[in-house]
């Protein structure tokens, strides 16, 4: 993960398939102003969980990564997280870690 503090992302209330579009852009002008620091995306307050949050956090994460950022998301309720196990997108609740680097390359063993 990026030494930096992560950029801190809510999304809150009911979702709906037309919040979708709004909340990446969101998301978008965000990071977009900022450096490199990857996204934490807080789902503390979603009210009802539902197939439409699921599509905006896969969404959500497809934007952060294609500026470069990696998304992780904290708060998931049970409801939540038994929805993103169903769908397959558990990873999205843990950050996943930095590539290590290779110790070994140019030495012979």
């Amino acid at each position: 993960m990026d030494t930096t503090d992560p950029e801190v992302f809510r999304v809150a209330g009911l979702v709906e398939p037309a919040d979708v579009p709004r909340l990446c852009e969101e998301l978008a002008a965000l990071l977009g102003e900022r450096g490199g620091a990857d996204v934490v995306c807080h789902v503390g307050a979603v009210t009802r969980p539902n197939l439409a949050t699921v599509e905006a956090l896969a969404r959500l994460r497809l934007t952060a990564r294609r500026l470069g950022r990696r998304m992780a998301v904290t708060g998931a309720g049970p409801e939540l997280r038994m929805l993103l196990e169903l769908v397959g997108l558990t990873d999205l609740l843990v950050m996943p870690p930095a590539a290590p680097e290779d110790r070994t390359a140019g030495t012979s063993a």
